[in-house]
């Protein structure tokens, strides 16, 4: 259940991508990918940390605060996709010197 919870918060705050121009490498669905795999990595890393244990947190275990643990990892990823898609944008950037 909390992976479940960790894919459905990264989900939820993927739809806040339409306020910002569409710069992401691999578009919105590139996005969308960054968003749910940093969300599923930070809450795993977050609750191993707080459960001394490599688990995904079961039926019982998950709880508001559980599936909170996916907001930081969502957003690190929307922000990683979004630098690396302005950098790939820039004039000049694929080029070398002297070509």
């Amino acid at each position: 259940m909390g992976m479940l919870g960790w894919v459905m918060m990264g989900l939820a705050i993927w739809h806040f991508t339409i306020w910002l121009p569409d710069r992401f490498w691999g578009g919105i669905v590139g996005a969308l990918i960054a968003a749910l795999l940093g969300a599923i990595i930070v809450g795993m890393i977050i609750y191993a940390v707080k459960s001394s244990t490599l688990a995904i947190p079961g039926n019982k275990a998950t709880d508001l605060a559980v599936v909170l643990y996916a907001v930081p990892g969502a957003l690190i990823g929307i922000g990683l996709s979004y630098l690396l898609g302005v950098r790939r944008e820039e004039p000049g950037a694929g080029e070398t010197a002297g070509a």
